[in-house]
Parts: structure tokens; sequence; C-alpha cells
């Protein structure tokens, strides 16, 4: 029986559009996308605030080391991009995000992150609010509210789940840090898959 016949598995993906390599990550399982599919696997992106779990100052430059381990792995994994050289404040782009329908997210997180890494364009709330207008969402002041404490939320829960950095894959309750090569993060996804199948039986 294929991956496809059994019931999707749900993996959550933990994310910060301030993230390089969250980008890098989107990428790749954007390529991925069938090969995924096809082992039973659904990935749910969900956004969290990772200053709350680093300390990162917002709007401080990214050290040189950090820097040029994003760009060594984004030319290993065939992803280039823009990358910024300060830590980016993305909660105004993760409260549309989180307004939302499931349906519209990924229309949203693709607009977001081609506007920073590839744009090079800073997420500030003007440039969200003209990005969310001329994609025809238009969320209002109480419901963005919301989705701003359930950032918080999600942040808590996240870190209480030993998520110490994004891009991050939850497999169960194990999170896998990181992105690897389109082969690893294959391998890896599918005995994930196979051990929750083996399980259920």
């Amino acid at each position: 029986m294929s991956g496809g016949a059994c019931p999707a598995l749900r993996v959550r993906v933990d994310y910060d559009f301030a993230s390089s390599l969250c980008y890098v990550a989107h990428r790749c399982m954007q390529r991925l996308a069938g090969e995924v599919a096809l082992l039973g696997i659904e990935l749910v992106w969900s956004p969290l605030d990772l200053t709350r779990i680093t300390g990162w100052r917002r709007g401080a430059e990214l050290d040189e080391v950090r820097r040029r381990n994003v760009q060594r792995v984004s030319a290993e994994l065939g992803v280039p991009l823009h990358m910024p050289r300060v830590w980016l404040d993305s909660r105004p782009a993760h409260a549309v995000a989180l307004s939302l329908p499931p349906e519209r997210e990924p229309t949203w997180r693709e607009a977001v992150f081609s506007m920073v890494f590839e744009a090079g364009r800073w997420p500030s709330q003007a440039n969200v609010d003209a990005l969310a207008h001329e994609l025809g969402l238009t969320p209002d002041a109480s419901t963005l509210a919301r989705a701003g404490d359930e950032l918080e939320a999600r942040t808590r829960r996240a870190h209480a789940q030993q998520v110490c950095g994004v891009p991050n894959f939850m497999l169960g309750e194990w999170p896998f840090g990181g992105i690897q090569s389109d082969d690893t993060m294959l391998s890896i996804l599918a005995r994930f898959a196979a051990r929750q199948r083996e399980a259920a039986r």
C-alpha cells in the first residue's frame, strides 16, 4: 500500500519570518512537496517568535559567523537569497499569518518570504500592510490582536517542547531542528512515517 493511501501524518514545522534558514527550508520543502505527499505526510507550518526563545534583540546586526553559516547552507542546498544584515521584527507578518484561514496561509507565507529574502524588503508594519492589501487580505485590529496573543502562546508551547531554533520539524514529540539535503530530509521523514504507522497497528 502506498503512503498516500494512509491517513496523512501531520508534521508541524515551526518557522520565523525573520530567519533566513526558514526561507531556505520553505524553498527546499516546496521542491520536495510531491515526495513528501507520497510519504503520506502533511507539513503544517506554524509561526513562532524566535526572539522570545533566544533573546536575540530585534534590529541587532547579525554576526558574521552566523551570516557565513547561512550563506554556506543556502549555497549547498541551491537556494539563493538576499540575507538581511539585522534580526528582523517578524511579528506584524506573523499576526497576519495567524489571522488567516488555513487555505490562505501558504499564499501569505510565500509572499512574505519572497518579499524579504528575494526582494530585500523589510517586513515593517507598512510593508506588511501593503502586501496584505495587495493580496486582498484585510484582517481587522481585533483579529490581529488575537493573532498576536496566539503567536505568544505558540512560542511558549514550542519552547516547552524543547524547540530552541527554527526551522523545526516536530516529529511526534521530538523536535528536529534545521534543514538538510533533500535526500536526508526525505529519509528522516520516511523513517518517521514508518515508525508512526507501525506503532498504530
